[in-house]
């Protein structure tokens, strides 16, 4: 079913609603996190946890991720993306509510394993299939994917903070969410495109060389960036600068929403501009807009500055994911569990690097070498570059 939609052609409906399920996937996926992550100091009160026991315990949710990766990508290629993300998709449902069920400290780290392997299996598996979606549309579409899970973190978010609000228990309020999700994939998965598993005798793991390794570079450095800002800009809002609670809580809100926005108008930047380019303008935006607010030192220019590393990185993820699953000679969950893991060791690293440097030269230098690093971006937008040539309608 290749179709050519660059010139307007509006794609037949049997592809129209691949797309809606494979949004559907992306949109549960970040509305089952968002609707988690309110819920973590209900787990830290019910187990009395401190917060260094709390920070080595969530360890657990990143081990499970970075080693489902590649198990994830293997499974997608010999099962094609249709079957593996149904399962991942439903995994991730029946294990979220489980942190929340444990009745003691070795239950929770297994729960807290379990969601990470269904974190991570279904970022693997969705991904490779949008990819396929995308090839098919033939021109880019991949942003409005990943824009999509940034919606859904908010929905959770915002539902899970008004079933605290009406007095809903932590445990039949995140059951319920991944009931109800559950149904929304089980209900998606027919419109989802038929794949085949991937040749036999190829790769099932590769160790990254090439241009796979400047890709999963790419991934480290922009997945670095979101961590450190995830875990720092309130810090430094309220620490250092001396700004009040709710408006330190707007740094990290206004990441968020500029990636969101920036997700879902990526696909028409890409298409005018092409992968490259657009990587080029989002690390230039980043560094600039984040160093000036550092430069000025002031709470408003701080928040401007965190929404300008937000639209900065908002498309990097989604062209990296686009990019590595259209490498020549490699199943495309292959490709994308191997940036992810590039991906995920910078997330997990980076905010350490952070506390380390900040506790040294303080956090406005911490943060100022983030800011250096996301400039690193520019050189690896000629891996993007190269690749983006093989599909003409992604090269802008």
């Amino acid at each position: 079913m290749q179709v050519d939609t660059t010139a307007g052609g509006r794609p037949p409906r049997e592809l129209r609603r691949a797309r809606l399920a494979t949004a559907t996937l992306f949109f549960a996926n970040g509305c089952g996190l968002g609707s988690w992550l309110p819920h973590i100091p209900d787990v830290k009160i019910w187990h009395g946890l401190s917060d260094g026991v709390l920070g080595l315990a969530l360890l657990a949710i990143a081990g499970g991720a970075v080693a489902s990766l590649p198990v994830a990508g293997a499974l997608t290629a010999r099962y094609g993306s249709r079957r593996t993300s149904r399962a991942a998709a439903l995994l991730f449902c029946a294990v979220l509510p489980l942190p929340l069920l444990a009745p003691e400290f070795a239950l929770l780290l297994g729960a807290f394993a379990l969601l990470g392997i269904g974190i991570g299996a279904l970022d693997v598996s969705m991904n490779a299939h949008a990819v396929l979606v995308e090839e098919r549309y033939r021109r880019p579409i991949m942003s409005s994917f990943h824009g999509l899970f940034s919606l859904g973190g908010l929905c959770g978010a915002a539902l899970a903070g008004g079933a605290m609000t009406v007095g809903l228990p932590p445990a039949p309020h995140l059951a319920t969410s991944a009931a109800v999700l559950g149904a929304a994939v089980l209900a998606a998965w027919p419109a989802l495109l038929p794949t085949a598993p991937a040749p036999a005798g190829g790769p099932l793991f590769v160790v990254p060389r090439g241009r796979l390794a400047a890709l999963g570079a790419v991934a480290l450095v922009a997945f670095m960036a979101e961590g450190a800002m995830g875990d720092w800009s309130a810090i430094y809002l309220r620490m250092d600068l001396g700004a009040a609670p709710a408006t330190a809580a707007r740094g990290f809100a206004a990441f968020s929403l500029t990636m969101a926005i920036g997700r879902l108008s990526g696909d028409r930047l890409v298409a005018r501009f092409g992968a490259a380019g657009i990587v080029v303008a989002g690390a230039l935006i980043g560094v600039l807009t984040l160093g000036a607010a550092l430069l000025a030192g002031h709470p408003a220019a701080a928040v401007l500055g965190f929404a300008g590393m937000g639209a900065g990185l908002a498309n990097i993820a989604p062209i990296v994911f686009s990019a590595a699953g259209r490498l020549p000679d490699l199943a495309p969950g292959i490709g994308i569990a191997a940036v992810s893991t590039a991906g995920y060791c910078g997330f997990l690293a980076g905010p350490p690097l952070i506390g380390l440097v900040a506790e040294a030269s303080g956090l406005p230098v911490a943060l100022g070498l983030v800011a250096g690093t996301v400039g690193l971006l520019v050189m690896g937008a000629a891996a993007l570059q190269r690749q983006a040539v093989r599909v003409p309608a992604l090269a802008g």
